[in-house]
């Protein structure tokens, strides 16, 4: 069963607290930049001490040197996952593992709010294939000693016959059926992701902008458990 991360994108560690704690049976969350940059460690701490994994999502892509300090820092602070950029290359996730050997690191491949149509000119590579090139990045990462990659839904299952059952692979924007696509343009309902073979899902604006998010995490929940 893929687990259930909450995206706590909200404007405050007031808010993002109250909602936490509304969550029955919470156990994990994602803490992304803008909420980190706003309230820092603190937040983190908050939040592992109320028993929920946290997820940093902060995408390091730096020099070595200062990828694994931020990695090592995350260690410390109790971060039980993080992510950084198979962009970054090999020498600087291998940095990175080195650091911080009890934090699970995941490595994000294309983002997916990306296209074939915008990530190619970023590149600099026109007319790619988006799924060939998630597998390229996983393997990348994996092969620097990463625990698992990101990536959308719909590169799950070329994912998994490439690297295997055991790497995590974490599936960001999830909606359901009725929801808004909004800036994600790969995207997936919870239960597809899973079946696919994710084994992670990170959902925020179905749950953080419901009139009832903890009907909409109840639903969720419920979707993903066996029948």
């Amino acid at each position: 069963m893929a687990e259930l991360i909450v995206a706590l994108d909200l404007p405050s560690a007031r808010s993002a607290l109250a909602l936490a704690d509304r969550l029955p049976g919470l156990g994990w969350v994602k803490v992304g930049p803008v909420l980190y940059v706003r309230e820092g460690p603190a937040l983190v701490r908050e939040l592992t001490g109320r028993g929920v994994r946290v997820f940093l999502d902060l995408k390091w892509h730096d020099i070595p040197s200062t990828v694994a300090g931020a990695a090592a820092a995350a260690q410390d602070l109790g971060v039980a996952l993080a992510t950084v950029h198979c962009l970054g290359g090999a020498e600087m996730m291998r940095a990175a593992v080195a650091a911080a050997p009890a934090l699970p690191l995941i490595g994000v491949t294309v983002l997916t709010g990306h296209t074939a149509a915008t990530f190619g000119p970023a590149v600099g590579r026109d007319g790619l294939d988006l799924a060939a090139e998630v597998v390229r990045l996983a393997r990348l990462g994996l092969n620097a000693g990463l625990k698992g990659v990101v990536a959308s839904a719909l590169e799950v299952v070329a994912l998994r016959r490439a690297i295997g059952p055991e790497p995590w692979i974490v599936v960001p924007g999830m909606r359901r059926a009725a929801d808004a696509p909004g800036d994600q343009a790969r995207t997936a309902t919870p239960q597809a992701a899973a079946q696919a073979g994710a084994t992670h899902l990170v959902i925020g604006r179905p749950i953080t902008g419901a009139q009832d998010p903890v009907a909409v995490y109840r639903e969720i929940v419920q979707g993903l458990s066996p029948r």
